[in-house]
């Protein structure tokens, strides 16, 4: 039984207007916003919350790009769900680790069925 009045959340608010709920579409940030977003909230005289609520954009998102630029540089913010070089490398390695992984055991097994052929007798 679920009585959809007693929960408290944007679907019941639906459910008694009987309207669909739309999803909120995920906001895209471009570089140069991020990196400048970064630079006025260690710049500026306000707090990062107070540039965060001016620029429209959640505290922790701010800190999360904040960090991110103190820890990578300029190359923080590839874009598009584009790689830097050294996540790009690291990709690439992962795939040919897993390719040459995949390789050996195709050899171990043909090894294991080829080494007991059936001609072999080995109680003589």
């Amino acid at each position: 039984w679920t009585c959809y009045s007693l929960v408290d959340s944007k679907l019941s608010q639906c459910y008694k207007k009987k309207q669909r709920c739309k999803m909120k579409k995920r906001r895209v940030y471009s570089e140069s916003f991020k990196r400048e977003a970064v630079e006025l909230s260690e710049d500026s005289d306000k707090t990062s919350k107070e540039v965060a609520f001016d620029l429209g954009v959640s505290y922790p998102m701010l800190c999360k790009w904040r960090s991110k630029y103190l820890k990578e540089g300029q190359d923080a913010f590839p874009g598009h769900g584009n790689l830097n070089e050294k996540d790009k490398d690291y990709k690439l390695l992962e795939r040919e680790l897993s390719k040459a992984k995949e390789e050996r055991d195709i050899l171990k097994k043909a090894l294991g069925i080829f080494s007991h052929s059936p001609g072999r007798n080995t109680n003589s």
